[in-house]
């Protein structure tokens, strides 16, 4: 059966994909910055910076405000709730899955062991 995620949720993953995307999050945890001074810390083109923070932006990750000619942005109202809850889901039954693993490896060895001295 598939199982298909909220938008939101979509688009948070999608945002959080990007090295760049995660790394302008991280500036911004740091503090405000226009468009122009994250574009001149990535080393990368006005147009290019546009473009990653619109992506965090529609993901609800970043805000940013036009005052005159500087568009300033800055960490955007949505937190990463829901995916950490999605994230710790996937995380609790992969560990289940290892732990039960874990429990068949130590069964054969020990019958292999039995198995040995008979």
């Amino acid at each position: 059966m598939v199982h298909y995620s909220a938008p939101t949720l979509d688009s948070a993953f999608a945002a959080l994909s990007d090295a760049t995307r995660r790394g302008v999050l991280a500036r911004l945890a740091r503090g405000d910055a226009s468009i122009s001074a994250l574009a001149d810390s990535f080393d990368m083109t006005l147009t290019g910076m546009k473009k990653h923070v619109g992506v965090l932006e529609d993901a609800g990750l970043v805000a940013t405000e036009k005052v005159g000619r500087v568009r300033t942005c800055r960490l955007g109202p949505r937190d990463l709730g829901q995916e950490l809850a999605w994230i710790e889901a996937h995380r609790r039954l992969w560990a289940a899955r290892l732990d039960t693993l874990e429990q068949i490896v130590a069964d054969l060895k020990e019958k292999e062991q039995s198995d040995d001295r008979a």
